[in-house]
């Protein structure tokens, strides 16, 4: 019996040194993973400058070397490191320790965090890294050189935008509140990194698959580039103005022919929309009157639109539609540099939206003149982005810029092929409006008076779910409207009222058609504007329930929009519609209550 005592006693102790040993070997083995995490986070920090950093021109590189980090040596050491610190929290402690109730928690965190940032820094990143440091290493640099690289590199992008989509949905599902703190902000860290990585890498993917074709790798290309003029909101953004004919070869632009809106005024198009849009849109003639081809806020409704009205006008058919505003011009502008346009005027990043939405109205109070100017806007606008995409050295700044437009969907664009169609579908610069179930919400707004005081117009969206009923949750929307334009000075093209509306009004009134596109299966309770019952049209767009309002909405002051609904139970935050205006959207999002609540 003693002898037996002795080797329980023997063993328990063993087994508590074992346990001890372990759970230092965890801390020990934690403390370096996190230091490995921590390196590998400043070498992606220093890749990130380096990709974005501008390459150097001419004079800079004969003044010599440049304090520069190679992005390949960023590559390679924030993989070393996330494969140290992913090493050392897989081996068997961390996996038996991970497997305990409770305790093992935050080591479930910390070891899918380590494996997420190995795989983000050894599948996902590469590909990206790649691509930039062959622009950057390439002699040529050209668009030509960029679109055969991103052809061959497109099996990549695709890989890697799955390996990125995985490794989210991976990290999301992880213990997000622990009993140690620190590794529920390692994994919140990882989860924003990767929520904005994600998109980017799908965006890459897709674009490696379209691009080279539709920029004519294969075939001369033409397209149809549509600016779309703010100051008068339309469903994708603006009134159609301005528009060019783009033909691209092998990576090569040239403009065609530059018009404006009159031209295509008067082309009457046959084109069948279907009944749904039919439905929606057909009080306002929108095939037959460009002014309101766009009113829908989804984009390749437009697009097809404007391309059988050119081929009226033309007899020419296109490969695709183009559509850009004035905001989204001055950010390409800050990548190219400043233009002289044939008056004198200079044009930049800083004035290209007053120039195109306010100045052009003030100083030429002719049709004729104010829209040459304009179009003298477009021109120049254009010259400077053709030198650009020729010129290595602004390449890069341009690519970057153009894809910040495409993000804040100021360029739309849509291929009259249906598999590259298919593609773009996915993605925000195709314009579309999403047919996701919801939650959904999306307020749209078109200009009923016929000005151009929209400049001066600021959104805002506060969307307010509520409790559960047996028919669905509560959502209350709640949409204001702010008109600060300037009771006097405005030019009176500007503030014309075209709708010759019934009642007095002053200069800088304006009318808007406020559109509310709800959730599928929502419900309508009840419309209020300023807590007055007001009149509306409802119909049904991309299976969302649409509610218009039709709101006066004076110089100097503000309306409120006040939706009661019924909508589907969910738990997860809205996707929202964000038309592109010159003020964005202001959207705030109250957090759900719980059902029964």
């Amino acid at each position: 019996m003693p002898s037996f005592r002795r080797r329980a006693a023997y063993m328990a102790g063993a087994a508590a040194l074992l346990c001890l040993v372990g759970a230092g070997w965890i801390v020990v083995t934690g403390l370096i993973a996190r230091s490995e995490l921590l390196a590998a986070q400043r070498s992606l920090e220093a890749l990130r400058h380096s990709i974005s950093a501008p390459a150097p021109n001419a004079a800079q590189a004969a003044a010599g070397p440049q304090a520069s980090v190679d992005p390949k040596a960023a590559m390679r050491s924030a993989a070393g490191h996330a494969a140290r610190a992913h090493h050392l929290t897989s081996g068997p402690a961390w996996y038996v320790a991970a497997q305990v109730p409770f305790v093992g928690r935050p080591l479930t965190t910390v070891r899918g965090v380590t494996h997420a940032a190995h795989r983000l820094t050894h599948d996902v990143l590469p590909p990206v890294v790649s691509m930039a440091a062959g622009s950057k290493d390439s002699r040529d640099g050209g668009l030509q050189d960029v679109l055969s690289r991103l052809d061959e590199a497109a099996p990549d992008f695709e890989r890697a935008a799955q390996v990125a989509a995985d490794t989210r949905d991976e990290t999301r599902e992880l213990p997000s509140h622990t009993w140690v703190g620190a590794a529920d902000q390692a994994r919140a860290r990882l989860v924003r990194q990767l929520d904005r990585i994600t998109p980017v890498m799908t965006d890459a993917a897709v674009a490696a698959r379209v691009v080279p074709p539709m920029l004519g790798a294969d075939n001369p290309r033409r397209y149809l580039v549509v600016f779309q003029n703010t100051a008068e909101a339309r469903g994708t953004g603006g009134l159609p103005g301005a528009f060019a004919v783009l033909t691209v070869e092998q990576g090569q632009p040239r403009f065609e022919t530059f018009g404006t809106d009159t031209m295509l005024a008067e082309a009457e198009p046959s084109i069948d929309m279907g009944a749904e849009y039919t439905a929606q849109y057909a009080r306002m003639d929108p095939v037959g009157t460009w002014a309101n081809s766009n009113i829908s806020p989804h984009f390749p409704h437009a697009a097809r639109i404007w391309s059988a009205a050119w081929y009226v006008h033309s007899g020419e058919r296109v490969d695709g539609v183009l559509a850009l505003d004035p905001s989204g011009l001055a950010r390409l502008l800050r990548a190219t540099g400043p233009a002289r346009m044939p008056d004198g005027t200079q044009l930049t990043a800083d004035n290209a939206l007053d120039l195109a939405e306010r100045d052009g109205y003030a100083r030429y109070p002719d049709s004729v003149q104010r829209k040459s100017f304009l179009l003298d806007v477009a021109r120049t606008a254009a010259t400077s982005l053709m030198e650009a995409l020729g010129d290595p050295q602004r390449l890069p700044a341009l690519l970057r810029g153009t894809y910040d437009v495409m993000t804040q969907e100021r360029l739309k664009v849509w291929s009259a092929r249906d598999d590259e169609q298919r593609l773009l579908m996915t993605r925000p610069l195709s314009g579309v409006l999403p047919a996701t179930p919801g939650p959904f919400a999306g307020v749209v707004v078109n200009n009923a008076a016929g000005g151009k005081l929209d400049y001066y117009l600021d959104r805002e969206l506060r969307w307010i779910p509520g409790r559960c009923t047996g028919d669905g949750r509560l959502v209350t929307a709640r949409i204001t409207l702010t008109n600060r334009a300037p009771a006097t000075g405005l030019p009176p093209y500007v503030t014309q009222r075209g709708d010759k509306p019934p009642y007095p009004t002053r200069p800088g009134d304006n009318r808007l058609l406020v559109s509310y596109y709800a959730s599928k299966g929502a419900r309508l309770t009840a419309l209020t504007v300023d807590g007055r019952p007001t009149m509306l049209h409802s119909g049904v767009e991309r299976g969302h329930p649409v509610y218009t309002a039709d709101v006066e909405l004076p110089a100097q002051s503000s309306r409120t929009l006040t939706l009661r609904l019924v909508e589907p139970v969910s738990q997860r935050p809205p996707v929202l519609l964000r038309q592109p205006l010159v003020t964005p959207l202001r959207t705030l999002v109250d957090p759900y209550p719980a059902c029964g609540a």
